[in-house]
């Protein structure tokens, strides 16, 4: 089996990208003298090299990277090696200009930005393979090498290209998934508008169309697409296990709603040897730390559960967004320690010195342009301290208390176009549901909807409109075995072939549910309606209604008004020893609270009204013990009650009956026995 954790590191990770090439020579010795100082343990190298590695076709200069790794392991900084391949040279792109990707209307993308890749493109894979295979042999056994970091942040801004080479190698694809053309042609639905195929030489990709295209097609060519680039990381990563055996092999993910949605990290999680993310700040007026402990809480998922790695984030302000506030004093600390309240065996930045040229120079650094004598640097290497004092986490797991199912195949099916509403958006319910949950202080796991989720007390179907048959009985099993299941509107609606499924509405999930659904009845924009309890309290909702029909369901809360006055909006139904709730409307965040209060009850999960709001609390736990994280995000000192009694490893001090967390501050409580 291949090595699962950073070779050779001790201690949790603490760096960021460095890009030495940026700079001349004599700087090079005053950055490893700063990473002392700041307490880094590991830096990513290389990551945009290529053109410096293999300046003109065949020819190649390691000298310049020999001395960096050397430099950095004399000073004891473990290493971080990328194969360069997001970034070919211009050459490369002057003599294969086919290697550029081609856009759905027929655009081919220009050299000059990064990550501009045909991944279906022969001359690019055999160059990729070449400079992996010359990294390998000349670092594999590399007394700094830690992790080999292939390419970097797949599926943005390219995942998909439309080429002719694409179309070839979708038909290949095509008849390696189905067969025969006639399952296409089941699968796709093409006697709808009469689109039926006599052979796959006449599939061509989604390209553009006078109006809406085939969506089962859409739906197969980005999953293709995930497909053919996961492809290209995997024979990277075969390279570097043959000739670098026992360092383990990653890439790094962006698993945020609000970063990626066009890679499938379930099936990526499987093939990396460390799960690593990078995550960066929204500032789109949402709470930023509720995004954040979703990405991670997401990437630990995507890990099995298992101690994953934050790769890159930021010190402070990035400079890719409308606008790009600088992060408040204490906030990098805090943004950092809630990863590895979350699960990350470290915290890694983008990137070591700030850049003076080119599109990122305004993207904050852990060094910055200031130098040492900055708000920044005197953070960085307090954070760098505080990594030291809480080394004994590592390899511990955190404790989750419910489950939330995703699916990337699903966001991919619902975002196709012609929906009952545009304004239903599968993000949009997944990030509210969260946000009820991290709320009520729920430690979440997220989780396929074929997985096992027996062990959790609690699951929440907050957006998947698409659902296998096979993940409907799943559900099924997991209420009649004595879960609590709760589930929001729009979801179990077709196949996975965005087919819907036969019969009545919501397909997968009627049996498990108890009822049926006549008819969607989307509101107008503006629209809200209400919806009242048995107790007479009232709930205010938007963008969507439905014609619900119970089936053994009871009904919980009623259409106060709107298409649906008088039927049921929120369910309840009792299967075999356990509950299933369904939400046919979309709650705000009173009503969504209010909902989960009630599942929570089913379920037993314990309500926590001892804790303040936006005052986390995680718990990690392994070998070396159990540890409780208290972050408050609030600008008021806070209480956290303690079960146990324990010794805080940030400050050392004992802590009894509660901790005292300061406004803006992190606690770390390694509890007694």
């Amino acid at each position: 089996m291949p090595e699962t954790t950073p070779k050779g590191l001790t201690g949790l990770a603490f760096g960021g990208d460095y890009n030495p090439e940026q700079w001349p020579e004599s700087v090079w010795t005053e950055d490893v003298r700063l990473m002392r100082e700041a307490g880094v343990s590991m830096v990513s190298v290389g990551i945009f090299s290529w053109a410096l590695l293999e300046p003109a076709p065949g020819t190649y200069d390691f000298g310049w990277l020999d001395r960096v790794l050397d430099l950095l392991h004399a000073n004891g900084i473990r290493v971080d090696l990328g194969t360069p391949t997001v970034v070919p040279p211009v050459w490369f792109f002057r003599a294969h200009p086919e290697a550029l990707p081609v856009t759905a209307d027929g655009r081919r993308y220009e050299f000059g930005s990064r990550g501009a890749i045909c991944h279906s493109n022969a001359d690019y894979r055999a160059a990729a393979a070449d400079i992996t295979t010359r990294l390998a042999e000349r670092y594999g056994d590399h007394p700094a090498l830690a992790l080999w970091h292939v390419h970097n942040e797949y599926g943005v801004p390219v995942s998909a290209c439309y080429c002719d080479s694409c179309a070839a190698h979708f038909r290949r694809w095509l008849a390696a998934e189905y067969g025969t053309v006639d399952a296409v042609n089941e699968a796709w639905g093409t006697a709808f508008w009469g689109q039926r195929y006599g052979g796959f030489d006449e599939i061509n990709p989604p390209r553009l169309t006078p109006t809406v295209g085939n969506p089962a097609q859409a739906l197969d060519y980005k999953r293709f697409a995930d497909a053919t680039i996961r492809e290209n990381f995997r024979a990277e990563r075969d390279i570097l296990h043959r000739l670098s055996p026992g360092v383990p092999v990653t890439t790094n993910f962006m698993t945020a709603l609000s970063q990626c949605d066009s890679i499938d990290y379930w099936a990526w999680g499987r093939e990396v040897d460390l799960v690593t993310n990078d995550h960066y700040l929204i500032t789109d007026g949402r709470r930023t730390h509720v995004n954040l402990a979703m990405a991670a809480d997401l990437t630990r998922s995507v890990a099995g559960g298992a101690p994953w790695l934050l790769l890159e984030h930021s010190t402070s302000g990035v400079n890719w967004q409308p606008r790009n506030p600088a992060k408040t004093p204490g906030q990098m600390a805090r943004n950092s320690l809630a990863h590895v309240a979350r699960g990350s065996e470290g915290a890694m930045f983008f990137q070591w010195r700030q850049s003076r040229r080119g599109a990122e120079k305004f993207h904050s650094a852990m060094l910055p342009h200031g130098g040492t004598d900055t708000r920044v640097w005197r953070e960085v290497v307090g954070l760098g301290a505080s990594l030291d004092a809480l080394r004994e986490i590592r390899s511990t797991r955190t404790v989750a208390d419910v489950a939330v199912l995703w699916d990337w195949h699903s966001w991919w099916a619902q975002n196709l176009e012609w929906r009952p509403s545009e304004d239903h958006d599968a993000r949009e319910r997944a990030d509210a549901f969260y946000e009820a949950l991290y709320d009520r202080h729920l430690t979440v796991d997220f989780a396929h909807p074929e997985a096992d989720v027996s062990a959790y007390p609690l699951v929440v179907v907050p957006a998947l409109y698409l659902m296998t048959e096979a993940a409907g009985r799943n559900l099924t099993r997991y209420v009649e075995g004595g879960g609590t299941l709760l589930v929001s509107y729009f979801c179990g609606i077709v196949d996975q072939h965005d087919a819907v499924h036969e019969g009545a509405c919501p397909g997968a999930l009627r049996d498990v549910l108890g009822l049926t659904v006549e008819e969607f009845a989307p509101l107008l924009e503006g629209g809200t309606v209400r919806v009242t309890g048995p107790d007479g309290t009232g709930l205010a909702a938007d963008v969507w209604t439905e014609f619900v029909v119970p089936r053994g369901a009871e009904t919980v809360w009623t259409y106060a008004d709107g298409p649906a006055a008088g039927r049921p909006a929120v369910t309840r139904h009792r299967l075999g020893e356990g509950t299933a709730w369904y939400v046919s409307t979309r709650l705000g965040a009173d009503g969504l609270d209010a909902v989960l209060a009630r599942a929570g009850e089913d379920a037993r999960v314990p309500a926590r009204p001892d804790l303040p709001r936006d005052v986390e609390v995680v718990r990690r736990t392994g070998e070396s013990g159990s540890y409780l994280f208290a972050i408050n995000h609030t600008g008021t000192d806070a209480k956290v009650p303690l079960d146990t009694p324990g010794t805080e490893l940030l400050t050392g001090e004992s802590a009894a009956g509660r901790i005292e967390v300061p406004a803006g501050a992190v606690r770390v409580v390694r509890l007694d026995g």
